[in-house]
């Protein structure tokens, strides 16, 4: 499939500027939205937006903390924080339907704002995430979390450390480029940013409890996509989505880690392309 422009913009929503990339009819009101995670930001998406722009209009925002959007100290650094922030951005670029894309803590954001804005959800789409009922803290979560060790882990790690821990936990690899941005963004900001958002996310399976049952009454259509490999988010989560999205459908790629679309993005775009063709024409 042919690539669409991605062009480059600037979001300010109460004070905090959070850059964007867009691809696609910028005039629509509905669109597709991408959210990155952690760590991310919206160049993790670059390569479907160009795509998906063929289609329809498309965003990714770098969230607070991440990417080179700003990163106070006295942003909310909550999943609420972020849904609200979300919330901001899609209404300033008139965005008034939404297909979420979303990865990481990505998805804790966008689905947060899609049980707040019901009616502007059209289509979701789940990468390495969802709604996860008794799921704990991976082990480096458990150190973030923790006070002193997770200032100290933050303050001591490398580019090669950096690198070395990305890459043993995605078996096909991850493109040098892209762990090199990785890195570059991880100032002192966006360590903070970690910290204090994994802190404050005491239950990671608590949203089971909270929007479970109003995503199995909204039924709306979702993809699933998951990289069987992921050490962090374990991939007999993808299967349960169906408890809370009656109609997914789920798609495993066996040789894929936490980042499906870096490490084998043809499978990732031969899912979500169709997927979206479907929802944009229904």
């Amino acid at each position: 499939m042919s690539q669409g422009t991605v062009c480059k913009g600037a979001v300010t929503y109460q004070g905090i500027r959070s850059p964007y990339l867009e691809s696609g009819d910028r005039r629509s009101e509905e669109a597709v939205v991408f959210v990155h995670g952690n760590p991310g930001s919206s160049e993790d998406w670059r390569d479907l937006l160009g795509r998906v722009g063929q289609l329809a209009r498309a965003v990714a925002p770098d969230m607070p903390g991440f990417g080179q959007a700003d990163k106070p100290k006295d942003f909310d650094y909550t999943v609420e924080g972020y849904a609200r922030h979300l919330d901001g951005i899609l209404n300033h670029l008139r965005v008034r339907r939404a297909h979420l894309v979303l990865h990481d803590f990505g998805g804790p954001w966008g689905l947060t704002w899609a049980a707040q804005h019901p009616e502007r959800l059209c289509s979701v789409t789940l990468i390495n995430i969802g709604i996860m009922p008794g799921y704990r803290w991976h082990s480096l979560a458990r150190i973030w979390r923790t006070p002193l060790l997770g200032e100290l882990f933050q303050a001591t790690t490398t580019r090669f450390g950096f690198g070395f821990l990305i890459q043993r936990t995605n078996p096909r690899g991850l493109p040098k480029a892209m762990v090199d941005r990785m890195y570059r963004d991880m100032d002192w900001g966006t360590k903070r940013a970690v910290l204090r958002l994994y802190r404050a996310t005491d239950n990671p399976g608590q949203m089971a409890e909270a929007l479970g049952a109003l995503f199995r009454q909204l039924d709306v259509p979702a993809l699933v996509i998951w990289g069987a490999a992921d050490p962090y988010v374990p991939v007999r989560f993808a299967e349960r989505q169906r408890e809370f999205f009656p109609r997914a459908r789920i798609v495993i790629l066996e040789q894929s880690g936490h980042w499906p679309f870096a490490d084998d993005p043809e499978a990732v775009a031969g899912a979500l392309i169709p997927f979206l063709q479907k929802q944009l024409e229904a």
